[in-house]
């Protein structure tokens, strides 16, 4: 009685009485599928048809078999989809991806205390930062700070004390918070608006504040928008800032679980500020930070392993930028008793009596230069949309001569070398006789 073999790669019939210890080729390992190809582990041949794969032939002897080799354990399905059991009675509870709902009320606040994220500064960048000198500034500002030479002039603006020794420290700066204004004629400062039309009456004006001497003048610092991109992959997420040379005594980067806030200073006097509030939530310990001479690297660790869809969070409404740290010293130092607007200064004093004929037919006067000066912008619109309209007749006129003498200049190019094709009608006239 024939019986069929079992083993891989044989599927032959064999007789048991003349089954021997070489009767059989077949396969001892198992099949491998890998890069569209096809082959047994057991050996190195490899193809990429089905067909082949099945016609290799065993390359190991030995003898036939017709036992069926054990399938591997798969899991049974009841009825119910829900309900999956192995074989062995183990449940298998697969959890799938949170929603956005989910992830939103699990969000953590953005208020949370921020953690500084330690970086990394590879040696390309000590070296290109030794070669600038930009490591060394900072002592360089302290130093010139710290040596004042006598005969220097205070730099507050309205102050013209002179440095002596140490004891001008002592003595109190009167100078000018605001800015300078020269408007219309008149000259003033924006601290105290006590207007002039003479230049050194505007300089003599004594200072409205009170302060320290300020010997060395302030480097100010700008602050300037710089490129950045972003990438993922399963578990982090990189934010990439393309800062040169950035200098790490005086980069910042800090975060919570939802926001990130980078604050770098590169190329001496250039400052990157800036504040993420991310589309997802991070580890803070597990995020580091690489800096390059080229770039400032990132890398934030996701706390669930989601595809974020931004960068940033799309509910998230900046609020306004606030004024600088400077403007708000000099409103804080300066608090004056009297609040002058530009209207109620005058020349003389009897002006300053109100709900008098004068001020009344000024009044109607004011609303007459305001009607006028309304029209005037009006018409000034509308000259100014002549102008324009003017000139784009004009450059559209320009183009039109312009193609038109490039045509030319074709056409009689092209006029000139068929001239120049054309045979000479004399020498084939004296050839002719």
């Amino acid at each position: 009685m024939a019986l069929l073999c079992y083993n891989k790669g044989c599927g032959e019939k064999f007789d048991p009485d003349k089954n021997k210890d070489d009767s059989c080729r077949f396969h001892p390992g198992v099949p491998i599928f890998h890069d569209a190809l096809k082959g047994w582990s057991c050996c190195k041949k490899r193809t990429t048809d089905f067909s082949e794969f099945l016609s290799i032939k065993g390359c190991t002897r030995g003898r036939h078999s017709n036992v069926k080799p054990q399938e591997p354990l798969r899991p049974q399905v009841s009825s119910d989809k829900g309900e999956i059991q192995q074989a062995n009675d183990q449940e298998i509870i697969y959890q799938g991806p949170k929603s956005a709902e989910a992830l939103q009320k699990e969000r953590p606040s953005s208020d949370q205390p921020m953690t500084k994220i330690a970086h990394k500064v590879s040696a390309s960048l000590i070296q290109a930062l030794e070669k600038l000198g930009l490591s060394k500034s900072a002592e360089s500002e302290k130093k010139e700070s710290e040596k004042v030479i006598q005969g220097t002039r205070c730099k507050n603006t309205g102050c013209k004390t002179v440095y002596e020794g140490p004891d001008t420290d002592m003595e109190v700066c009167t100078h000018h918070p605001g800015a300078p204004v020269f408007h219309e004629g008149y000259k003033y400062w924006s601290c105290c608006c006590i207007k002039t039309t003479d230049f050194d009456a505007f300089l003599d004006q004594k200072g409205c504040t009170t302060g320290k001497h300020r010997w060395v003048a302030k480097q100010d610092k700008k602050k300037v928008s710089c490129r950045h991109d972003w990438h993922q992959t399963g578990n982090t997420v990189v934010v990439t800032i393309y800062a040169k040379n950035s200098n790490p005594d005086f980069c910042s980067i800090e975060a919570n679980q939802t926001v990130l806030l980078c604050q770098i200073q590169f190329e001496n006097n250039k400052i990157f500020k800036r504040e993420f509030h991310l589309w997802g939530v991070i580890n803070v310990k597990q995020s580091s930070v690489n800096m390059v001479p080229s770039k400032v690297e990132i890398t934030l660790r996701k706390a669930d392993q989601v595809a974020w869809g931004k960068l940033e969070d799309p509910n998230y409404k900046p609020e306004p930028e606030p004024v600088d740290d400077d403007l708000d010293e000099a409103q804080e130092s300066y608090q004056p008793d009297w609040d002058i607007a530009d209207d109620d200064i005058s020349d003389s004093d009897e002006e300053w009596a109100y709900n008098t004929p004068q001020n009344k037919g000024m009044e109607n006067e004011s609303e007459e230069q305001k009607k006028r000066r309304e029209e005037e912008e009006m018409q000034n619109l509308k000259r100014k949309e002549v102008e324009e309209e003017m000139k784009r007749l004009m450059e559209e006129q320009k183009k039109a001569e312009e193609s038109k003498r490039k045509l030319e200049e074709q056409r009689r190019e092209e006029e000139q070398e068929g001239y120049e094709d054309m045979p000479d009608l004399e020498e084939q006239a004296a050839d002719v006789e």
